[in-house]
């Protein structure tokens, strides 16, 4: 029967080799596995990446998304909550578009299964929305008559108020 020396060495081995199958080292390295699955899983349970597509015929109108500008179009977005999002899409030379798009969240994101597909699913879920192409109208300047009017009219309407 062969005797495990105190410093984990076998006495029957060549001296400086280890007795990897010493109780003492499997039970460090048991805790060591669980640690290095555990990363592995986590590493490959799945998310959801979400984008919104915005395009406009002219291209290369800034995009502003909920007051904050978020490019030129083309452009892709990444948004993290479906819901309402105000769109204000300017150009120069082109009238200003202000609307307003609600992003329905998709069936796997109702509550109960959205812990599923965004927890547990080992792949990422591509939530990809392309919003339908904006035209922009050119800009229609008013003319000189229409304008003096304008100027006119408020003029009349400041003084009245004084009064």
């Amino acid at each position: 029967m062969e005797q495990v020396a105190m410093n984990g060495l076998d006495q029957h081995q060549p001296a400086g080799t280890i007795n990897i199958g010493s109780s003492a080292s499997s039970r460090l390295c048991r805790p060591c596995a669980a640690v290095v699955s555990l990363c592995c899983i986590t590493l490959c349970l799945g998310c959801i990446e979400r984008t919104i597509s915005i395009n406009t015929e002219p291209e290369e109108a800034t995009v502003f998304l909920n007051d904050q500008e978020v490019g030129r179009s083309p452009i892709k977005v990444p948004f993290t909550w479906y819901g309402d999002y105000d769109i204000i899409i300017r150009k120069k030379g082109y009238q200003t578009i202000c609307t307003h798009h609600r992003v329905r969240a998709p069936w796997y994101e109702l509550p109960g299964i959205d812990i599923i597909t965004e927890c547990l699913i080992p792949f990422t879920v591509h939530d990809d929305r392309v919003l339908d192409t904006f035209v922009l109208e050119p800009q229609q300047l008013p003319s000189k008559e229409v304008l003096l009017d304008a100027a006119a009219d408020m003029r009349s309407r400041a003084l009245s108020e004084e009064s």
